[in-house]
């Protein structure tokens, strides 16, 4: 670890001693220019200008305190020791490497920190009428203490730097997992994190199912947090949180409507042609039910209720979800509503079905029917005598109507998932 090494003022035949009463006097103001000091770097450094959470407020003021106590008891004892502000310092760099942060911000806060003294030294020094011979060797001292912690920082960032991408994924992870998780969740909690994590909070998110497949994993987790081939964006672009490793693997997409926009052939190239399944957009807290949603939408994909490829948005399918969020009671529902049909023949039963939902979505429109079936009308009219000796005032009954209408919007996806499979 960087520790300061000591400087004293030049020495020679010409130089002039520093007053020795200087540095208790100095030491009696350091509150009060640490005060000032704080103040200027908040103003000048933009990281530093946001109100801050009692850790960072404790790391600046702390900061800012040791470095001028360095300096001052360098003026008391030029060749004292500085390895427990050096520390300090080194603790400081590592903080920001291990946050993922930028080491320029810490510096830059010590240049302006430093300058910032120096100018209230330079106060104190005409007010005391110093000579100039002093001025200038405590100037060089000044800049020389500001040297020696920003050495220190650098050697902790420099430390830490190799681990802090490590660090800062588990934190991610961390916050992911908060997100998703079954219990409710504390928003407060969530901000700490995310704070942690170094992840902007927003107001909305929207959670993307991905299909498994092991074969990949050890690939695509690297790609998520590095990149991926030539040309493509990685899963994590635009803030997204991603873990590989859950089943199914999953990622939260921050503003998913507005920057975080699921850009089409971006997204889909990112995803390298990995069926996907994105949940319906949410309010951060709620993110666990995009989830929901999400997975529920690739079970279906997987059994081919909805398309078995590519990226399947939840809210172009919410009347097919919610059909399936019950299957057992589903197919209750279609056993009582449909039982007449139970009655006719198995060849007449898919015609008379599909005309029966073609005239329940057309109003009750015969022409629409035959347009949507292409048959001629009269053949419509003979199919729907059929159906009014089986249905009866079912037909004409609101609630009925309804039964029938998701009873057999279900069993037309059943037909239609066995013949792509019959097809296969």
């Amino acid at each position: 670890m960087a520790s300061p090494t000591p400087h004293g003022p030049p020495e020679g035949p010409d130089a002039s001693p520093v007053p020795p009463d200087l540095a208790k006097l100095l030491r009696a103001q350091l509150e009060a220019v640490a005060d000032e000091v704080e103040a200027e770097v908040r103003s000048q450094v933009p990281e530093y200008a946001r109100p801050a959470d009692g850790t960072e407020h404790r790391q600046l003021r702390g900061g800012v305190v040791q470095a001028l106590t360095l300096f001052v008891d360098h003026i008391a004892d030029p060749r004292g020791p500085g390895d427990a502000i050096a520390a300090t310092y080194y603790e400081l760099g590592r903080s920001a490497a291990l946050d993922g942060r930028s080491l320029d911000t810490l510096q830059s806060a010590l240049r302006v920190g430093g300058l910032h003294a120096w100018r209230l030294l330079g106060r104190t020094a005409e007010e005391l009428g110093l000579d100039s011979t002093v001025v200038s060797a405590l100037g060089e001292l000044a800049f020389r203490t500001v040297h020696e912690v920003a050495e220190a920082a650098a050697a902790g960032y420099a430390e830490a730097r190799p681990h802090s991408a490590d660090e800062l994924e588990r934190r991610r992870r961390r916050l992911l997992d908060l997100l998703l998780g079954e219990g409710p969740v504390s928003l407060d909690a969530v901000q700490d994190l995310a704070h942690a994590a170094r992840w902007p909070v927003p107001r909305h998110v929207a959670v993307v199912a991905l299909a498994s497949a092991t074969e990949q994993r050890d690939e695509e987790r690297e790609g998520a947090r590095e990149g991926t081939r030539e040309g493509e964006l990685p899963l994590g672009a635009g803030g997204a949180l991603v873990d590989m490793e859950s089943r199914p693997p999953r990622m939260l997409v921050p503003d998913p409507d507005g920057s975080g926009h699921f850009g089409g052939r971006a997204f889909a190239a990112a995803l390298r042609g990995r069926p996907a399944a994105i949940g319906p957009t949410v309010p951060l807290v709620e993110a666990a039910q995009s989830l929901h949603c999400a997975t529920r939408a690739l079970g279906l994909m997987g059994r081919g209720v909805l398309p078995r490829q590519g990226v399947v948005r939840c809210a172009d399918h919410l009347s097919t979800l919610l059909l399936h969020g019950d299957e057992p009671l589903l197919a209750q529902l279609a056993a009582r509503a449909l039982a007449p049909l139970d009655t006719v023949s198995e060849g007449q039963r898919p015609r008379l079905a599909e005309t029966l939902l073609a005239w329940l979505l057309a109003g009750s429109n015969v022409p629409d029917v035959a347009t949507r079936l292409h048959v001629h009308p009269q053949t419509v009219r003979y199919r729907l005598r059929q159906l009014e000796k089986l249905f009866g005032d079912a037909l004409h009954d609101p609630g009925a109507r309804l039964d029938l209408i998701l009873a057999l919007r279900a069993e037309e996806l059943r037909s239609h998932r066995q013949q792509k499979a019959g097809d296969f």
